[in-house]
């Protein structure tokens, strides 16, 4: 069923409704093929200022947004604690500020995709208990809205941190937010910081509705991640959501590779698949969207983006 949110019919929602997955493919309501671009944020905890509805909103029309990414960091990350080692107030604040960017998501008719940022914790197993508390907490609240994806496990990383540890995460959490939004789709990590989908791809997990994450900063994987990448997608016909990339380094810093930007945004619009580009933040690296010395959060102007920053409306504009 499509749940209308808007009678502008050129919104992303009410293009193509609520999500789910056919085969290899993210579909709409009607079985269309959807490909999502948009913008996820740095760590919610560390710069909350951009997490509001007034940023939101004004981003998504300036840039064409179709899907705003809320990165929950688990763990201790960028000099403050996450949701999991943070205390009740803590919580209680980004899960606030989870809602009303749910709100307005729906009003602006883009998706919004909600991650649980595993990263410097390796391992999604070592905060399984705060990430069912989580999903228990807030899926219940969110369960009203039909534009939400859920993203459960960011960047597993670390040799010991098999597709069989993070697929025993998935099963423990996965069930927590069927209970509540039984058809929305989940997007789940793949080992080596979300790179090998084709491990991942020998051993699917068996549920509805499922895709699998890749990540790439383009100044760093180049042909090889690349190659998985196609050999997932159109040899083990594997779902893939690209939920987070950068065009600079894989540290989230360093050059920016228009060229390889491009050779990576071509294969991804060929194989209709969605990506969503970090970071928006004012962090001193070339991966945030605005500059390290403007502070605002509202009434941007050219000037106030950086390389990246300039890079979103581009990307966003790439035909289909």
């Amino acid at each position: 069923m499509c749940y209308a949110i808007s009678m502008n019919n050129t919104t992303p929602f009410a293009r193509f409704g609520a999500l789910s997955v056919t085969g290899n493919r993210l579909v709409g309501s009607d079985g269309t093929t959807c490909q999502l671009r948009g913008l996820s944020t740095h760590n919610v905890s560390c710069y909350p200022q951009y997490v509001t509805p007034e940023t939101v909103t004004e981003l998504t029309r300036r840039f064409g947004l179709e899907i705003f990414r809320f990165a929950m960091y688990c763990g201790f990350a960028d000099g403050v604690e996450g949701y999991a080692t943070g205390d009740d107030a803590q919580r209680a604040m980004l899960e606030e500020k989870l809602y009303a960017i749910a709100e307005t998501t729906e009003k602006l008719g883009i998706y919004l995709l909600v991650d649980w940022h595993v990263l410097l914790e390796h391992d999604p197993n070592v905060y399984a208990d705060m990430a069912e508390h989580f999903f228990a907490t807030v899926c219940p609240r969110l369960a009203k809205y039909h534009h939400i994806l859920y993203e459960i496990c960011n960047e597993p990383n670390g040799d010991d941190v098999t597709w069989e540890r993070i697929s025993a995460y998935a099963n423990r959490v996965i069930p927590v937010i069927r209970k509540s939004c039984p058809d929305a789709v989940v997007l789940c990590g793949t080992p080596c910081w979300s790179q090998r989908v084709d491990e991942t791809a020998k051993s699917p997990l068996q549920y509805d509705n499922i895709m699998y994450t890749l990540h790439f900063y383009a100044d760093t994987h180049r042909d090889c991640l690349r190659d998985i990448l196609k050999t997932a997608v159109t040899e083990q016909h594997l779902p893939v959501f690209v939920s987070e990339y950068g065009i600079t380094d894989a540290s989230g810093d360093g050059a920016v590779n228009h060229e390889q930007a491009e050779i990576w945004l071509s294969l991804l619009d060929s194989l209709k698949i969605s990506y969503i580009l970090w970071n928006l933040s004012n962090k001193a690296e070339t991966s945030a969207i605005i500059k390290p010395e403007c502070s605002k959060v509202t009434g941007f102007t050219d000037d106030d983006f950086t390389v990246s920053g300039n890079f979103v409306a581009a990307m966003i504009k790439r035909p289909k």
